[in-house]
Protein backbone atom coordinates (compact mmCIF):
# COMPACT_ATOMS: atom_id res chain seq x y z
CA UNK A 1 0.00 0.00 0.00
CA UNK A 2 2.61 2.50 0.35
CA UNK A 3 3.52 2.59 -3.09
CA UNK A 4 -0.43 2.87 -4.02
CA UNK A 5 -0.61 6.45 -5.79
CA UNK A 6 -4.58 6.81 -6.65
CA UNK A 7 -4.14 10.01 -9.73
CA UNK A 8 -8.32 9.78 -9.94
CA UNK A 9 -11.40 9.14 -7.36
CA UNK A 10 -15.02 9.54 -7.90
CA UNK A 11 -17.79 8.62 -5.54
CA UNK A 12 -20.94 7.91 -7.37
CA UNK A 13 -24.18 7.46 -6.08
CA UNK A 14 -24.46 4.08 -8.34
CA UNK A 15 -25.51 1.38 -6.11
CA UNK A 16 -25.89 -2.58 -7.11
CA UNK A 17 -29.50 -4.13 -8.40
CA UNK A 18 -29.24 -6.72 -5.31
CA UNK A 19 -28.46 -4.56 -2.71
CA UNK A 20 -30.43 -3.57 0.19
CA UNK A 21 -30.56 0.70 -0.37
CA UNK A 22 -31.85 -0.79 -4.17
CA UNK A 23 -34.57 -2.39 -2.93
CA UNK A 24 -35.70 -0.09 -0.32
CA UNK A 25 -35.77 2.95 -3.17
CA UNK A 26 -37.99 0.42 -5.04
CA UNK A 27 -40.42 0.19 -2.54
CA UNK A 28 -40.50 3.58 -2.69
CA UNK A 29 -41.09 4.93 -5.58
CA UNK A 30 -43.62 1.78 -5.94
CA UNK A 31 -45.32 3.94 -2.90
CA UNK A 32 -45.48 7.09 -4.21
CA UNK A 33 -46.97 5.58 -7.52
CA UNK A 34 -49.76 3.70 -5.94
CA UNK A 35 -50.74 7.31 -3.91
CA UNK A 36 -50.45 9.30 -6.59
CA UNK A 37 -52.74 7.09 -8.59
CA UNK A 38 -55.09 6.82 -5.45
CA UNK A 39 -55.34 10.90 -5.50
CA UNK A 40 -56.03 10.96 -9.25
CA UNK A 41 -58.99 8.72 -8.88
CA UNK A 42 -60.27 10.11 -5.38
CA UNK A 43 -60.40 13.48 -7.44
CA UNK A 44 -63.01 11.67 -9.83
CA UNK A 45 -64.79 9.68 -7.31
CA UNK A 46 -65.91 12.04 -4.69
CA UNK A 47 -66.75 8.51 -2.54
CA UNK A 48 -63.12 8.04 -1.88
CA UNK A 49 -62.58 11.39 -0.88
CA UNK A 50 -65.27 10.76 2.01
CA UNK A 51 -63.35 7.39 2.61
CA UNK A 52 -60.52 9.61 3.63
CA UNK A 53 -58.44 9.37 0.67
CA UNK A 54 -55.84 12.01 0.12
CA UNK A 55 -56.46 14.17 -2.99
CA UNK A 56 -53.44 16.29 -2.90
CA UNK A 57 -50.94 15.33 -6.00
CA UNK A 58 -47.44 16.25 -5.46
CA UNK A 59 -46.02 17.42 -9.15
CA UNK A 60 -43.07 17.61 -8.50
CA UNK A 61 -41.51 14.37 -8.33
CA UNK A 62 -38.43 15.29 -6.17
CA UNK A 63 -39.10 16.81 -2.57
CA UNK A 64 -37.83 20.02 -3.16
CA UNK A 65 -38.85 23.18 -0.53
CA UNK A 66 -38.29 25.76 -3.19
CA UNK A 67 -41.54 25.37 -5.56
CA UNK A 68 -40.59 28.44 -7.66
CA UNK A 69 -40.59 26.68 -10.56
CA UNK A 70 -44.14 26.06 -10.55
CA UNK A 71 -44.78 29.57 -10.58
CA UNK A 72 -46.72 31.87 -13.60
CA UNK A 73 -45.51 34.31 -15.35
CA UNK A 74 -48.13 36.64 -16.71
CA UNK A 75 -47.50 38.06 -19.61
CA UNK A 76 -46.51 41.94 -19.51
CA UNK A 77 -49.62 43.84 -20.39
CA UNK A 78 -48.99 47.35 -22.85
CA UNK A 79 -51.76 49.62 -23.82
CA UNK A 80 -52.33 48.32 -27.26
CA UNK A 81 -53.46 45.41 -25.40
CA UNK A 82 -55.63 46.48 -22.72
CA UNK A 83 -57.71 48.81 -24.87
CA UNK A 84 -59.45 48.21 -28.12
CA UNK A 85 -58.41 50.42 -30.75
CA UNK A 86 -60.49 53.00 -32.24
CA UNK A 87 -62.46 52.40 -35.13
CA UNK A 88 -60.52 53.92 -38.80
CA UNK A 89 -62.71 54.62 -41.23
CA UNK A 90 -60.72 55.96 -44.76
CA UNK A 91 -62.30 58.77 -46.16
CA UNK A 92 -61.83 60.88 -49.10
CA UNK A 93 -63.81 63.39 -51.47
CA UNK A 94 -63.38 67.01 -53.37
CA UNK A 95 -65.14 69.76 -53.22
CA UNK A 96 -65.81 72.48 -55.75
CA UNK A 97 -67.04 76.06 -55.29
CA UNK A 98 -70.57 75.51 -56.12
CA UNK A 99 -71.64 72.94 -54.08
CA UNK A 100 -70.17 74.63 -51.10
CA UNK A 101 -72.51 77.42 -52.32
CA UNK A 102 -75.23 75.15 -52.33
CA UNK A 103 -74.54 73.60 -49.06
CA UNK A 104 -74.50 77.38 -47.36
CA UNK A 105 -77.97 78.37 -49.25
CA UNK A 106 -79.82 75.18 -48.02
CA UNK A 107 -78.84 75.91 -44.73
CA UNK A 108 -79.92 79.20 -44.52
CA UNK A 109 -83.09 78.00 -45.82
CA UNK A 110 -83.35 75.79 -42.98
CA UNK A 111 -82.59 78.18 -40.57
CA UNK A 112 -85.63 80.52 -42.28
CA UNK A 113 -88.06 77.85 -42.00
CA UNK A 114 -86.96 77.08 -38.29
CA UNK A 115 -87.73 80.81 -37.43
CA UNK A 116 -90.77 80.99 -38.64
CA UNK A 117 -92.23 78.20 -37.34
CA UNK A 118 -91.57 79.31 -33.86
CA UNK A 119 -93.35 82.23 -34.42
CA UNK A 120 -96.63 80.72 -35.60
CA UNK A 121 -95.71 78.52 -32.18
CA UNK A 122 -95.65 81.11 -29.69
CA UNK A 123 -93.38 81.48 -26.90
CA UNK A 124 -94.01 78.42 -24.97
CA UNK A 125 -92.61 76.10 -26.76
CA UNK A 126 -89.04 78.37 -27.00
CA UNK A 127 -89.55 78.26 -23.08
CA UNK A 128 -89.84 74.26 -23.43
CA UNK A 129 -87.16 74.19 -25.18
CA UNK A 130 -84.87 75.82 -22.98
CA UNK A 131 -85.06 74.61 -20.08
CA UNK A 132 -84.69 71.14 -22.12
CA UNK A 133 -81.29 72.85 -23.15
CA UNK A 134 -81.13 73.96 -18.64
CA UNK A 135 -81.53 70.21 -17.86
CA UNK A 136 -79.67 68.81 -20.16
CA UNK A 137 -76.94 70.41 -19.15
CA UNK A 138 -77.04 70.15 -15.50
CA UNK A 139 -77.35 66.36 -16.28
CA UNK A 140 -74.06 66.47 -18.42
CA UNK A 141 -71.97 67.97 -15.41
CA UNK A 142 -68.40 67.80 -15.77
CA UNK A 143 -66.41 65.48 -13.42
CA UNK A 144 -64.06 67.34 -13.03
CA UNK A 145 -65.98 70.36 -11.18
CA UNK A 146 -68.42 67.56 -9.31
CA UNK A 147 -68.25 68.05 -5.55
CA UNK A 148 -68.26 64.62 -5.09
CA UNK A 149 -64.48 64.97 -6.31
CA UNK A 150 -64.06 67.52 -4.67
CA UNK A 151 -65.06 65.65 -1.53
CA UNK A 152 -62.97 62.19 -1.95
CA UNK A 153 -60.24 64.50 -3.37
CA UNK A 154 -60.57 65.89 0.08
CA UNK A 155 -60.29 62.55 1.93
CA UNK A 156 -57.59 61.38 -0.12
CA UNK A 157 -55.52 64.33 1.08
CA UNK A 158 -56.14 63.82 4.45
CA UNK A 159 -54.79 60.26 4.10
CA UNK A 160 -51.81 61.36 2.45
CA UNK A 161 -50.95 63.51 4.90
CA UNK A 162 -52.04 61.37 7.95
CA UNK A 163 -49.28 58.45 6.15
CA UNK A 164 -46.72 61.69 5.87
CA UNK A 165 -46.98 62.70 9.49
CA UNK A 166 -47.53 59.21 10.58
CA UNK A 167 -45.31 59.96 13.50
CA UNK A 168 -47.01 62.53 14.76
CA UNK A 169 -50.52 61.02 14.46
CA UNK A 170 -49.24 58.13 16.93
CA UNK A 171 -47.95 60.80 19.57
CA UNK A 172 -50.98 62.53 18.94
CA UNK A 173 -53.06 59.65 20.04
CA UNK A 174 -50.86 58.00 22.36
CA UNK A 175 -47.79 59.24 23.68
CA UNK A 176 -47.04 59.56 27.57
CA UNK A 177 -44.93 61.42 29.28
CA UNK A 178 -43.15 58.27 31.29
CA UNK A 179 -41.45 61.08 33.40
CA UNK A 180 -44.40 62.34 35.23
CA UNK A 181 -44.77 58.58 37.10
CA UNK A 182 -41.28 59.57 38.59
CA UNK A 183 -42.25 63.72 39.55
CA UNK A 184 -45.32 65.40 40.56
CA UNK A 185 -43.92 68.80 40.21
CA UNK A 186 -43.66 69.45 36.59
CA UNK A 187 -44.69 68.16 33.18
CA UNK A 188 -43.84 68.95 29.63
CA UNK A 189 -45.16 69.96 26.22
CA UNK A 190 -44.86 67.62 23.26
CA UNK A 191 -44.94 69.94 20.05
CA UNK A 192 -47.24 68.38 17.32
CA UNK A 193 -47.94 69.65 14.05
CA UNK A 194 -47.13 73.21 13.01
CA UNK A 195 -50.14 75.10 10.47
CA UNK A 196 -48.79 77.85 8.40
CA UNK A 197 -49.66 79.18 5.07
CA UNK A 198 -47.06 81.12 2.47
CA UNK A 199 -50.12 83.70 2.24
CA UNK A 200 -49.28 84.97 6.14
CA UNK A 201 -45.53 84.05 6.33
CA UNK A 202 -45.03 87.64 7.58
CA UNK A 203 -48.23 88.35 9.18
CA UNK A 204 -49.01 87.88 13.42
CA UNK A 205 -51.41 85.19 14.54
CA UNK A 206 -53.61 87.49 16.41
CA UNK A 207 -56.47 85.29 16.94
CA UNK A 208 -57.10 81.48 17.51
CA UNK A 209 -60.74 80.06 18.16
CA UNK A 210 -61.56 76.34 18.31
CA UNK A 211 -65.33 75.14 16.60
CA UNK A 212 -67.67 74.10 19.35
CA UNK A 213 -69.26 71.20 17.12
CA UNK A 214 -66.19 69.82 14.88
CA UNK A 215 -63.43 69.60 17.48
CA UNK A 216 -60.71 69.39 14.66
CA UNK A 217 -61.61 72.33 13.42
CA UNK A 218 -60.20 75.73 14.55
CA UNK A 219 -59.90 79.17 12.93
CA UNK A 220 -56.66 81.15 13.10
CA UNK A 221 -57.19 85.09 12.27
CA UNK A 222 -53.76 87.13 10.74
CA UNK A 223 -52.98 90.37 10.83
CA UNK A 224 -50.34 92.94 12.85
CA UNK A 225 -50.44 94.67 15.84
CA UNK A 226 -47.39 97.68 14.14
CA UNK A 227 -49.19 100.69 13.52
CA UNK A 228 -46.89 101.34 10.86
CA UNK A 229 -47.00 97.69 8.98
CA UNK A 230 -50.86 97.45 8.48
CA UNK A 231 -51.92 95.83 5.51
CA UNK A 232 -55.31 92.69 4.78
CA UNK A 233 -55.87 90.41 6.75
CA UNK A 234 -56.48 87.03 6.67
CA UNK A 235 -58.32 84.33 8.36
CA UNK A 236 -57.95 80.20 7.85
CA UNK A 237 -59.71 77.60 9.25
CA UNK A 238 -57.36 74.56 9.85
CA UNK A 239 -58.27 71.07 11.08
CA UNK A 240 -56.35 68.63 12.47
CA UNK A 241 -56.60 65.98 9.85
CA UNK A 242 -54.85 68.25 7.33
CA UNK A 243 -51.93 70.06 8.59
CA UNK A 244 -50.28 71.20 5.15
CA UNK A 245 -53.12 73.16 3.82
CA UNK A 246 -56.34 75.24 4.98
CA UNK A 247 -59.84 74.14 4.72
CA UNK A 248 -61.12 77.58 4.45
CA UNK A 249 -59.56 80.73 3.71
CA UNK A 250 -61.19 84.37 3.61
CA UNK A 251 -59.58 87.61 2.84
CA UNK A 252 -59.66 90.81 4.88
CA UNK A 253 -59.68 94.80 3.51
CA UNK A 254 -57.90 94.88 6.87
CA UNK A 255 -55.94 93.09 9.33
CA UNK A 256 -57.88 90.63 11.67
CA UNK A 257 -57.34 91.28 15.25
CA UNK A 258 -60.35 88.50 16.83
CA UNK A 259 -62.12 85.94 16.13
CA UNK A 260 -65.67 83.84 17.58
CA UNK A 261 -67.27 80.94 16.34
CA UNK A 262 -71.20 81.05 17.14
CA UNK A 263 -72.06 78.15 20.16
CA UNK A 264 -74.91 77.23 18.59
CA UNK A 265 -74.35 77.74 15.11
CA UNK A 266 -70.92 76.54 14.34
CA UNK A 267 -71.14 77.93 10.79
CA UNK A 268 -71.18 81.53 11.45
CA UNK A 269 -67.79 83.36 12.23
CA UNK A 270 -67.26 86.84 13.95
CA UNK A 271 -64.62 88.87 13.16
CA UNK A 272 -62.76 92.43 13.96
CA UNK A 273 -60.71 94.27 12.20
CA UNK A 274 -57.97 96.48 13.07
CA UNK A 275 -60.07 99.62 11.06
CA UNK A 276 -63.33 99.16 13.44
CA UNK A 277 -65.02 96.74 11.18
CA UNK A 278 -67.08 93.72 12.28
CA UNK A 279 -67.66 91.33 9.70
CA UNK A 280 -70.12 88.03 9.82
CA UNK A 281 -68.53 84.88 7.65
CA UNK A 282 -70.54 81.96 6.94
CA UNK A 283 -67.34 79.02 5.95
CA UNK A 284 -70.20 77.44 3.98
CA UNK A 285 -70.28 79.67 1.61
CA UNK A 286 -67.32 79.58 -0.81
CA UNK A 287 -67.51 82.63 -2.30
CA UNK A 288 -65.32 83.99 0.37
CA UNK A 289 -67.57 87.22 1.45
CA UNK A 290 -68.98 88.09 4.27
CA UNK A 291 -72.68 88.13 4.96
CA UNK A 292 -72.81 91.04 6.97
CA UNK A 293 -70.48 93.56 7.78
CA UNK A 294 -70.76 97.18 9.35
CA UNK A 295 -70.00 100.31 7.81
CA UNK A 296 -69.81 103.85 8.48
CA UNK A 297 -73.61 104.11 8.42
CA UNK A 298 -74.47 101.48 10.89
CA UNK A 299 -72.26 102.98 13.81
CA UNK A 300 -68.71 101.10 13.11
CA UNK A 301 -65.93 101.18 15.64
CA UNK A 302 -62.89 103.97 14.26
CA UNK A 303 -60.09 101.81 16.10
CA UNK A 304 -59.38 98.40 16.47
CA UNK A 305 -61.68 95.71 17.79
CA UNK A 306 -59.98 93.93 19.92
CA UNK A 307 -61.62 91.01 20.81
CA UNK A 308 -65.79 89.94 19.93
CA UNK A 309 -67.86 87.40 21.57
CA UNK A 310 -70.88 85.71 20.42
CA UNK A 311 -74.17 85.77 22.84
CA UNK A 312 -75.95 82.21 23.55
CA UNK A 313 -79.26 82.43 21.61
CA UNK A 314 -82.05 83.68 23.80
CA UNK A 315 -86.13 83.22 23.00
CA UNK A 316 -86.31 85.83 20.98
CA UNK A 317 -84.26 84.08 18.03
CA UNK A 318 -82.02 87.02 17.21
CA UNK A 319 -78.60 85.99 16.68
CA UNK A 320 -76.22 88.72 18.18
CA UNK A 321 -72.93 89.30 19.33
CA UNK A 322 -70.49 92.12 21.19
CA UNK A 323 -67.65 93.72 20.31
CA UNK A 324 -64.81 96.13 22.29
CA UNK A 325 -62.43 98.30 20.49
CA UNK A 326 -60.07 101.40 21.58
CA UNK A 327 -62.11 103.86 20.56
CA UNK A 328 -63.99 103.20 23.94
CA UNK A 329 -67.09 101.59 23.10
CA UNK A 330 -68.75 98.46 24.00
CA UNK A 331 -71.25 97.21 21.76
CA UNK A 332 -73.86 94.40 20.92
CA UNK A 333 -74.30 93.44 16.93
CA UNK A 334 -77.60 92.06 16.22
CA UNK A 335 -78.14 90.36 12.61
CA UNK A 336 -81.06 92.00 11.26
CA UNK A 337 -82.20 90.79 7.90
CA UNK A 338 -80.02 93.19 5.16
CA UNK A 339 -77.42 94.79 7.58
CA UNK A 340 -75.51 94.82 11.63
CA UNK A 341 -77.85 96.77 14.07
CA UNK A 342 -75.55 98.08 17.17
CA UNK A 343 -76.61 99.89 20.40
CA UNK A 344 -73.57 100.32 22.62
CA UNK A 345 -73.69 98.23 25.91
CA UNK A 346 -71.68 101.16 27.99
CA UNK A 347 -68.80 104.06 26.72
CA UNK A 348 -65.56 102.95 28.84
CA UNK A 349 -65.37 106.24 30.75
CA UNK A 350 -62.20 107.89 32.35
CA UNK A 351 -64.25 110.50 34.81
CA UNK A 352 -65.24 107.07 36.93
CA UNK A 353 -62.31 107.43 39.45
CA UNK A 354 -61.34 106.23 42.95
CA UNK A 355 -63.09 108.39 45.10
CA UNK A 356 -60.44 110.39 47.72
CA UNK A 357 -62.09 109.07 50.78
CA UNK A 358 -61.40 105.52 49.43
CA UNK A 359 -65.25 104.93 48.14
CA UNK A 360 -66.75 103.43 45.29
CA UNK A 361 -66.65 105.31 41.96
CA UNK A 362 -67.13 108.69 41.79
CA UNK A 363 -69.87 110.52 39.77
CA UNK A 364 -69.47 112.75 36.84
CA UNK A 365 -70.32 115.95 39.61
CA UNK A 366 -67.20 114.83 41.00
CA UNK A 367 -64.89 113.38 38.47
CA UNK A 368 -61.53 115.30 38.12
CA UNK A 369 -62.47 118.22 35.01
CA UNK A 370 -59.02 117.36 33.53
CA UNK A 371 -60.20 113.53 33.14
CA UNK A 372 -63.08 114.36 31.37
CA UNK A 373 -61.08 116.33 28.61
CA UNK A 374 -59.55 112.91 27.75
CA UNK A 375 -62.40 111.44 26.21
CA UNK A 376 -63.23 107.45 26.53
CA UNK A 377 -60.68 104.59 27.99
CA UNK A 378 -59.64 102.50 24.89
CA UNK A 379 -60.82 98.72 25.86
CA UNK A 380 -58.30 96.42 24.86
CA UNK A 381 -60.48 93.01 25.68
CA UNK A 382 -63.26 91.66 27.40
CA UNK A 383 -65.40 88.58 28.91
CA UNK A 384 -68.38 87.17 29.88
CA UNK A 385 -69.44 85.46 32.81
CA UNK A 386 -70.48 82.00 32.11
CA UNK A 387 -72.84 81.77 35.42
CA UNK A 388 -74.57 85.32 34.89
CA UNK A 389 -74.90 86.29 31.26
CA UNK A 390 -75.20 90.17 32.32
CA UNK A 391 -71.78 90.60 33.89
CA UNK A 392 -68.84 91.01 32.07
CA UNK A 393 -65.22 92.49 32.57
CA UNK A 394 -63.37 95.03 30.50
CA UNK A 395 -59.55 95.43 30.17
CA UNK A 396 -58.19 98.92 29.53
CA UNK A 397 -55.27 100.51 28.08
CA UNK A 398 -54.37 102.00 31.03
CA UNK A 399 -54.13 98.99 33.14
CA UNK A 400 -57.44 99.31 35.00
CA UNK A 401 -60.42 96.40 34.60
CA UNK A 402 -63.80 97.42 34.96
CA UNK A 403 -66.49 94.95 36.09
CA UNK A 404 -69.82 96.62 33.89
CA UNK A 405 -73.39 94.90 33.44
CA UNK A 406 -75.77 94.98 30.68
CA UNK A 407 -78.26 96.52 32.56
CA UNK A 408 -76.24 99.66 33.55
CA UNK A 409 -74.74 101.51 30.83
CA UNK A 410 -74.03 104.59 32.76
CA UNK A 411 -71.56 103.93 35.59
CA UNK A 412 -69.17 100.90 36.53
CA UNK A 413 -70.10 98.32 39.03
CA UNK A 414 -66.25 98.14 40.08
CA UNK A 415 -62.90 99.20 39.00
CA UNK A 416 -59.61 97.11 39.94
CA UNK A 417 -56.10 98.78 39.75
CA UNK A 418 -53.44 96.37 39.53
CA UNK A 419 -52.33 96.42 36.38
CA UNK A 420 -49.55 99.70 35.30
CA UNK A 421 -49.37 98.75 31.64
CA UNK A 422 -52.32 97.86 29.18
CA UNK A 423 -54.28 94.52 29.97
CA UNK A 424 -54.33 92.26 26.64
CA UNK A 425 -56.09 89.55 28.45
CA UNK A 426 -59.04 88.37 30.69
CA UNK A 427 -60.98 85.39 31.52
CA UNK A 428 -63.52 84.35 33.82
CA UNK A 429 -63.07 80.80 35.29
CA UNK A 430 -65.21 77.99 33.95
CA UNK A 431 -66.06 76.89 36.87
CA UNK A 432 -66.07 79.16 39.80
CA UNK A 433 -68.68 81.95 39.60
CA UNK A 434 -66.56 84.99 41.18
CA UNK A 435 -62.79 84.28 39.97
CA UNK A 436 -61.15 85.61 36.84
CA UNK A 437 -57.35 86.27 35.70
CA UNK A 438 -55.93 88.88 33.62
CA UNK A 439 -52.57 89.74 31.47
CA UNK A 440 -50.67 92.75 30.97
CA UNK A 441 -47.92 94.44 29.18
CA UNK A 442 -46.14 94.84 32.56
CA UNK A 443 -45.03 90.54 32.35
CA UNK A 444 -47.67 89.88 35.25
CA UNK A 445 -50.88 87.36 34.96
CA UNK A 446 -52.78 88.56 38.47
CA UNK A 447 -56.00 86.17 39.85
CA UNK A 448 -58.81 88.24 40.87
CA UNK A 449 -61.91 87.39 42.98
CA UNK A 450 -64.59 90.27 41.70
CA UNK A 451 -65.76 90.87 45.34
CA UNK A 452 -62.21 92.13 46.08
CA UNK A 453 -60.38 94.90 44.72
CA UNK A 454 -56.69 93.95 45.43
CA UNK A 455 -55.30 90.44 43.35
CA UNK A 456 -55.49 88.03 44.93
CA UNK A 457 -52.01 86.19 43.49
CA UNK A 458 -49.80 87.88 41.25
CA UNK A 459 -47.25 85.70 38.90
CA UNK A 460 -44.41 87.27 37.51
CA UNK A 461 -43.16 85.93 33.79
CA UNK A 462 -40.50 87.68 33.03
CA UNK A 463 -41.70 89.22 29.80
CA UNK A 464 -44.46 90.67 27.77
CA UNK A 465 -47.85 88.37 28.57
CA UNK A 466 -49.78 87.61 25.19
CA UNK A 467 -53.13 86.00 26.81
CA UNK A 468 -53.77 83.92 29.64
CA UNK A 469 -56.32 80.82 29.25
CA UNK A 470 -58.48 78.82 31.58
CA UNK A 471 -57.77 75.37 31.22
CA UNK A 472 -61.15 73.29 30.20
CA UNK A 473 -60.85 70.74 32.78
CA UNK A 474 -59.54 72.36 35.88
CA UNK A 475 -60.57 75.30 37.93
CA UNK A 476 -56.72 75.52 39.26
CA UNK A 477 -54.95 75.17 35.80
CA UNK A 478 -54.20 77.48 33.01
CA UNK A 479 -51.69 78.84 30.59
CA UNK A 480 -49.58 81.61 29.07
CA UNK A 481 -47.81 83.11 26.19
CA UNK A 482 -44.72 85.39 26.93
CA UNK A 483 -42.82 87.73 24.34
CA UNK A 484 -39.53 85.38 24.45
CA UNK A 485 -41.28 82.70 23.11
CA UNK A 486 -41.97 80.69 26.42
CA UNK A 487 -45.25 78.51 27.55
CA UNK A 488 -46.52 78.79 31.29
CA UNK A 489 -48.88 76.43 32.55
CA UNK A 490 -49.42 76.42 36.15
CA UNK A 491 -51.80 74.14 38.44
CA UNK A 492 -52.77 76.09 41.38
CA UNK A 493 -53.55 72.71 43.54
CA UNK A 494 -50.15 71.91 43.07
CA UNK A 495 -47.99 74.58 43.23
CA UNK A 496 -48.99 77.97 44.11
CA UNK A 497 -46.00 79.89 42.97
CA UNK A 498 -44.00 78.05 40.46
CA UNK A 499 -45.39 76.87 37.43
CA UNK A 500 -46.06 73.38 36.73
CA UNK A 501 -44.62 73.77 32.87
CA UNK A 502 -42.31 76.39 31.35
CA UNK A 503 -40.91 75.48 28.27
CA UNK A 504 -39.46 77.12 25.19
CA UNK A 505 -41.49 76.19 22.37
CA UNK A 506 -39.98 78.80 19.42
CA UNK A 507 -36.61 80.78 18.72
CA UNK A 508 -36.60 84.26 17.52
CA UNK A 509 -40.25 84.77 17.59
CA UNK A 510 -42.53 86.33 20.02
CA UNK A 511 -45.86 83.97 21.18
CA UNK A 512 -49.02 85.97 20.50
CA UNK A 513 -51.83 83.32 21.12
CA UNK A 514 -52.98 80.55 22.85
CA UNK A 515 -55.49 78.13 23.54
CA UNK A 516 -57.34 75.09 24.86
CA UNK A 517 -58.71 72.02 23.07
CA UNK A 518 -62.30 71.97 24.76
CA UNK A 519 -61.83 68.13 24.79
CA UNK A 520 -58.76 66.59 23.40
CA UNK A 521 -55.61 67.40 25.91
CA UNK A 522 -54.13 70.01 23.21
CA UNK A 523 -52.89 73.44 23.34
CA UNK A 524 -52.29 75.86 20.55
CA UNK A 525 -50.25 78.37 20.22
CA UNK A 526 -49.70 81.12 17.80
CA UNK A 527 -46.42 83.75 17.41
CA UNK A 528 -45.89 86.68 15.28
CA UNK A 529 -44.49 84.84 11.85
CA UNK A 530 -48.13 83.70 11.11
CA UNK A 531 -47.45 79.91 12.50
CA UNK A 532 -49.22 78.10 15.22
CA UNK A 533 -48.14 75.47 16.74
CA UNK A 534 -50.03 72.28 18.57
CA UNK A 535 -48.79 71.12 21.86
CA UNK A 536 -49.84 68.12 23.67
CA UNK A 537 -50.31 68.63 27.71
CA UNK A 538 -48.20 65.56 29.51
CA UNK A 539 -50.45 63.76 32.58
CA UNK A 540 -49.28 66.21 35.11
CA UNK A 541 -50.42 68.96 33.20
CA UNK A 542 -54.15 67.87 33.05
CA UNK A 543 -55.22 66.10 36.82
CA UNK A 544 -58.58 66.06 37.08
CA UNK A 545 -60.21 65.04 40.46
CA UNK A 546 -61.76 62.58 41.40
CA UNK A 547 -65.38 63.29 41.80
CA UNK A 548 -66.52 62.40 45.18
CA UNK A 549 -70.13 60.92 46.33
CA UNK A 550 -73.02 63.29 46.66
CA UNK A 551 -71.03 65.76 44.96
CA UNK A 552 -71.37 67.02 41.20
CA UNK A 553 -67.99 67.51 39.22
CA UNK A 554 -68.56 71.91 39.44
CA UNK A 555 -68.77 71.30 43.03
CA UNK A 556 -65.31 69.57 43.66
CA UNK A 557 -63.50 72.27 41.23
CA UNK A 558 -65.32 75.49 43.01
CA UNK A 559 -64.23 73.73 46.45
CA UNK A 560 -60.93 72.97 45.25
CA UNK A 561 -60.39 76.54 43.87
CA UNK A 562 -62.23 77.69 47.23
CA UNK A 563 -59.70 76.27 49.62
CA UNK A 564 -56.26 77.79 47.39
CA UNK A 565 -58.38 81.35 48.26
CA UNK A 566 -58.74 80.58 51.60
CA UNK A 567 -55.03 80.08 52.44
CA UNK A 568 -54.12 82.85 50.12
CA UNK A 569 -56.42 85.30 52.22
CA UNK A 570 -55.14 84.27 55.60
CA UNK A 571 -51.47 84.68 54.11
CA UNK A 572 -52.08 88.20 53.03
CA UNK A 573 -54.05 89.18 56.83
CA UNK A 574 -51.07 87.60 58.61
CA UNK A 575 -48.49 89.48 56.55
CA UNK A 576 -50.47 93.00 57.20
CA UNK A 577 -50.49 92.57 60.85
Amino acid sequence: MDQTAIHFADDGNIIRRESEDARRQAEERERKAKELSLAEEAEKNPELAEQGVSTKILKNQFNFCDRASQTFNNQMRERAIMTEPPPIITFSSTATQWEIYDAYMEDLKAQQAAAAKQKAGGGKKEDEKKKEALQASEGSEDILTSPGLFSSLKVMERMVNQNTFNDITDDYKYWEDAADLYKDDGGTLLPLWKFSSDKVRKKTVTSICWNPQHHDLFAVGYGSYDFLKQGTGMIHCFTLKNPSFPEYTFATESGVMSLDFHPQHPSLLACGLYDGTVLVHDVRIKTGKPIYQSTVKSGKHTDPVWQVFWQKEDTSKSLNFFSVSSDGRVCNWILAKNELQYTNVIELKLTETKNSSGGGPRSADQADPDAALAGLSGGTCFDFNSFSESLFVVGTEEGSIRKCSKAYNSQYLETYDGHYMSVYSVQWNKFHPNVFLSASADWTVKLWEQNTKQPLMSFDLGSSVGEVVWSPYSSTVFAAVTADGKVHVYDLNENKHEPMCDQLVVRKAKLTRICFNPHDPVLLVGDDRGTVLSLKLSPNLRKIAKVEEGKTRQQMEIEKLNKIIDVTTKDRQLMEK
